[in-house]
């Protein structure tokens, strides 16, 4: 019988951190750096959390075009728009009182490793947790289920039955690619997913203060 604790995977956008301000300025840039007409405020921030070529060729970008955009995103991003973020208030902590709680806690994120990993550093979170875990910076096609996957093979054997891993995120990507791994995702109702959009999740917690304790039940309902 495996010994491992209870692993928590943790989306970053939208989850842990407020980021709509950098990658929505980031994006808009990228439009207008291609020559598009640039999507509606609500659209923007609606690139919050996905792939971003998933996202880019959704709403406008040919596909001939999309690592283009990505490039141009990225130029944007580097130059500051990924410090544009902050921990939601109180994460810190929800984290705190999780490892306290014994559980193994670690990022995993569809936006590039490379940035993932010094955000974390920034506000402190990369302390909190036991790994940073992100897409490739490359053009490989990458999901949040690639990620996931990612996370589960560089943890080793802190991994524990798949029954005692629950992701949190804020989208329906997070949903969909932990079911892919047979993992039960919590919404985390604070962050940018649209109406109906986690309503596959295992539930939905309504605010970041009542993290921990909506984790710590999940385990012990599937324990």
């Amino acid at each position: 019988m495996s010994t491992a604790q209870p692993l928590v995977l943790l989306d970053l956008d939208g989850t842990l951190t407020d980021s709509a301000p950098g990658i929505v300025r980031s994006t808009r840039a990228a439009f207008t750096a291609m020559g598009l007409p640039v999507p509606t405020e609500a659209v923007l921030r609606t690139f919050v959390g996905p792939p971003l070529p998933v996202s880019m060729a959704a709403h406008g970008v040919p596909q001939e075009s999309v690592l283009d955009a990505v490039t141009a995103y990225r130029a944007e991003f580097e130059a500051g728009g990924m410090w544009e973020s902050h921990p939601f208030p109180g994460v810190e902590d929800q984290l705190r009182t999780l490892r306290a709680a014994g559980c193994t806690l670690a990022v995993a994120t569809s936006k590039p490793e490379v940035y993932a990993r010094p955000i974390c550093e920034r506000w402190g979170l990369d302390a909190l947790v036991d790994g940073v875990y992100g897409a490739p910076l490359d053009h490989i096609p990458s999901t949040k289920a690639t990620v996931i996957g990612y996370a589960l093979g560089e943890l080793g054997d802190r991994v524990p039955p798949l029954e005692r891993v629950v992701m949190v995120g804020d989208r329906h990507h997070d949903v969909e690619g932990a079911a892919e791994h047979g993992i039960g995702c919590l919404g985390a109702g604070w962050g940018y997913g649209e109406p109906g959009e986690l309503d596959d999740a295992v539930a939905i917690v309504p605010d970041v203060a009542q993290l921990a304790d909506a984790v710590l039940a999940e385990l012990a309902r599937t324990a």
